[in-house]
């Protein structure tokens, strides 16, 4: 990730907390078969971002040998679900997030070890959190950027949750 990367003072870099606070992160941010498969991890966060990063690796990789686009999809929808979730101070007893709009446009291949999604909450609605991602490498070199919108939903069974 880039060391121009501003922090605000509400930032939380994971890599700076105690051993067992990073794991007790590690295993709830993996807790989606997915996620683990990928090795996704949260590097840091704030009440507005979260960066994400991922191994440009095998697991991720394509026929030919690259990140697969649908691996770097994944890898946005995490860090702006993880973005939105924290804005948008969701109650998961009641509510859940549903990616409702998932825009990407791909624009490098990825060099290096990790890839990084950045992830900036633009507003937060009453039901559609809109947020705005962008993937680098190692190197800093832009990967891929996305639009993307999250809709505030009930659980199953809860007021206004249907069926």
């Amino acid at each position: 990730m880039s060391d121009a990367a501003e922090l605000r003072d509400d930032t939380m870099r994971v890599a700076e907390l105690p051993e067992d606070q990073r794991e007790h992160i590690r295993s709830m941010f993996q807790a989606s078969p997915l996620s683990a498969l990928l090795d996704l991890r949260l590097v840091e966060m704030s009440p507005r971002h979260a960066v994400v990063s991922m191994p440009n690796g095998a697991q991720a990789f394509n026929s030919s040998g690259r990140l697969h686009g649908g691996a770097i999809a994944t890898l946005i929808d995490q860090a702006a679900g993880t973005a939105a979730a924290n804005a948008g101070g969701l109650d998961t007893t009641t509510h859940s997030l549903v990616t409702v709009d998932l825009h990407v446009r791909y624009l490098a291949r990825a060099k290096g070890d990790r890839v990084y999604a950045r992830a900036e909450v633009l507003k937060v609605g009453g039901r559609l959190i809109t947020v705005e991602c962008k993937v680098t490498d190692d190197a800093g070199g832009l990967v891929a950027t996305s639009d993307f919108g999250m809709m505030i939903v009930p659980r199953h069974g809860q007021a206004g949750g249907g069926s």
